[in-house]
């Protein structure tokens, strides 16, 4: 090390002729005149620390420019600080990435300020005996996350038995440590159905998302007991589609178009298969809310700027990702008790895809 000049500042550490000290977590500990553990609980930002006890150990942390070794943690099997994502594969891109990135946004915001980063992990690569338990495994990661995951997975039973803390979006999956964070599906697809009823609506059509999830079904279920409460039917010709994205809403709507007895109202299941009804529509040269009315679901961003703008049942996609990473942190920490599902609300966007007749 004879190179480096006597004291020359590394980083934190400092490096003399003969020898080299490095700042541990002990040291600081010493320093703030504290004990290890509540230096540690500091810097996994735990709730039991008081205020000034808190303040004065970040002081010195930011001082020494204190970094915890997430390698060290990992090797010595604790902590490692990363999160596994799982999202669902679907080879067909469209819109409908733009709500998951709303979702993964307030996650990432939510753990990385509690020094959490995230393994983007693929489902469409376990086959034969890997499953999602071995792949968080080899990743070390703390936990994992999962959206858009079929409820029937097989690949998922060794990790919902395991001590895996995991967290699922909007889905319906009972584990030994996971807990299921979801938007109230029922209630927004009710919530279409009356608003096109109080319209005058009365022949009122569904295209449903991808089979299998919990979304569709509960939407499903939703529009169905809506139709119902106002002695309404659907003719099974009048429910079409089978994924969330655009080309499902342009080829369920044009076989709605086709019909001779045609709905006068549409109930979308994603506003990415609004768009692709929007579509159909205008190429069969029908207007859109002239002939056929449209409500989609999910509101992103691209609802306030198409032509008509989408009326579409919010969901507080940050919000989401936020309380998601939260109920996440509470299972890594054994502070989370309760394994009920949390359900967040949803709200009906008033805009222009609607008219009365």
């Amino acid at each position: 090390m004879d190179f480096l000049p006597a004291g020359y500042k590394f980083g934190n550490s400092t490096l003399g002729e003969d020898k080299m000290t490095v700042k541990t977590i002990k040291d600081i500990a010493k320093k703030a005149g504290v004990s290890v553990a509540t230096v540690s609980k500091v810097i996994n930002n735990y709730s039991d620390i008081g205020a000034e006890t808190r303040q004065r150990v970040l002081k010195i942390l930011e001082e020494e420019s204190f970094e915890p070794n997430v390698i060290a943690k990992s090797l010595s099997g604790k902590q490692s600080y990363s999160i596994g994502l799982f999202v669902a594969h679907n080879p067909t891109p469209g819109l409908h990435h733009a709500f998951f990135q709303g979702v993964v946004f307030g996650l990432q915001r939510t753990l990385g300020k509690h020094g959490y980063d995230f393994v983007l992990l693929s489902d469409s690569t376990l086959k034969g005996s890997k499953d999602f338990l071995q792949k968080c495994r080899t990743r070390q990661v703390d936990g994992a996350v999962f959206m858009g995951i079929d409820k029937n997975e097989p690949s998922l039973a060794s990790l919902l038995n395991s001590k895996l803390p995991s967290v699922f979006i909007d889905g319906d999956h009972c584990g030994r440590n996971s807990r299921c964070v979801v938007w109230d599906n029922y209630s927004g697809a009710r919530q279409a159905v009356e608003y096109f009823y109080n319209l005058g609506h009365r022949k009122i059509a569904l295209i449903q998302g991808l089979p299998g999830v919990k979304p569709t079904e509960e939407r499903t279920e939703g529009f169905l007991e809506a139709l119902r409460k106002y002695n309404l039917t659907c003719p099974t010709q009048w429910i079409v589609g089978n994924d969330y994205l655009e080309v499902c809403g342009y080829e369920g709507m044009k076989k709605l178009i086709k019909q001779s007895d045609r709905p006068t109202a549409v109930f979308c299941q994603s506003d990415s298969i609004a768009v692709g009804a929007l579509m159909a529509i205008e190429e069969s040269g029908l207007k859109c809310p002239d002939d056929i009315s449209i409500i989609g679901y999910d509101d992103i961003d691209l609802c306030k700027y198409i032509k008509p703008r989408l009326t579409t049942i919010r969901q507080d996609t940050d919000l989401m990702g936020r309380t998601a990473a939260k109920v996440l942190l509470g299972l890594i920490r054994q502070t989370e008790t309760a394994l009920s599902p949390v359900v967040l609300s949803v709200k009906l966007i008033e805009r222009d895809s609607c008219c009365r007749i």
